[in-house]
């Protein structure tokens, strides 16, 4: 069946527990919004188990669930899921299709893009639908500027950040579960030797409501325990720009930025973060922001909700001893 240039489709994401990620539902959000203006809204889903993340999706606002449930589909592994997505979309023809700027969607839309000869705009904070098609909005100059883009091609795919749509609450009525009949690749050239599982009560960084970060001026990697402290009493995730991982005092897998991971929580620490364009342009849609920082003149305080001047030795060992208070009432 051939789709409109109008039509709409979200590439969902899973977490550890096989259940749609927050992205994933906030691009179904998005996409209903956008389906309005005339297109229809499907969701697709590889991966083992899917079932219930499938029923889900179905009452999140998706008029389609397109599925294949296979164990060779966990995890994810961009040699076999390339293949099956490119042949799905081939047989749909033209619309957007739309992921999650996450690592995987970062990894794996540039591939399909490529095999399926399709216009590929990724980081985007704005749709909408403009003369028979979508106008994608990006960041551009280190997130200085904004890109309105249209793909010349009937088929568009894009990654889009955290925050950009809204997800909708379950409905009774739900749109219709369609299992797909594709041949998984004989051979991949690569698999998956192991896999680091996060401790339990942490989350992943863009998935964190909460996110608690340290720069250049936290001094040293004993600094950043103080963080994950103040994280888990928060149930959020750790952060760092990208002095501390280039110091080693946090993994590369912390970093938000322009080379990092881009976030959008619903409240952001920057702790002795100075505010670089590179690092604001990871996390300038978190919904509030507290920055504290010994220099007055930060330029972290120009875009923060709420700002303390102080030596964050000092100041973080109240803050902390007021949050176990507040959390053990």
């Amino acid at each position: 069946m051939r789709e409109t240039d109008l039509d709409i489709t979200v590439i969902a994401e899973l977490d550890e527990a096989g259940k749609p990620t927050r992205l994933t539902l906030e691009l179904l959000g998005l996409g209903r919004s956008l389906a309005a203006q005339g297109g229809g809204l499907s969701a697709v889903v590889l991966g083992s188990g899917v079932e219930e993340a499938c029923s889900e999706l179905a009452s999140r606002g998706a008029d389609r669930v397109f599925f294949l449930d296979r164990p060779e589909l966990t995890p994810y592994n961009p040699e076999v899921w390339t293949p099956l997505l490119a042949t799905f979309f081939r047989e749909r023809g033209g619309g957007l299709v739309l992921a999650g700027h996450t690592p995987m969607g970062q990894d794996l839309l540039p591939r399909l893009a490529f095999s399926l000869q399709a216009g590929l705009v990724t980081d985007c904070v704005g749709i909408r639908a403009e003369e028979g098609g979508f106008i994608l909005t990006k960041p551009v100059y280190g997130g200085n500027a904004l890109a309105g883009m249209k793909a010349a091609t009937p088929l568009a795919l894009t990654t889009v950040r955290s925050r950009v749509g809204e997800a909708l609450p379950p409905s009774a009525s739900s749109g219709e579960l369609i299992p797909l009949d594709l041949e998984t690749p004989a051979e991949a050239r690569m698999r998956v030797l192991e896999r680091h599982r996060l401790e339990a009560g942490e989350c992943p960084l863009e998935e964190a409501r909460v996110v608690v970060s340290g720069g250049r001026g936290m001094g040293g990697e004993e600094g950043f325990e103080t963080l994950r402290e103040l994280a888990r009493l928060l149930g959020g995730a750790v952060g760092a720009s990208r002095p501390p991982v280039d110091a080693g005092w946090a993994p590369t897998t912390c970093q938000v930025g322009i080379t990092g991971k881009v976030v959008a929580p619903d409240l952001y620490v920057a702790v002795a973060i100075s505010g670089s364009s590179q690092h604001l342009s990871g996390m300038g849609d978190s919904g509030k922001i507290v920055a504290i920082n010994k220099d007055p003149e930060a330029y972290i305080f120009r875009v923060s909700d709420y700002g303390v001047v102080g030596d964050w030795r000092e100041v973080l060992p109240a803050f902390l001893s007021k949050v176990r208070e507040l959390v053990s009432e």
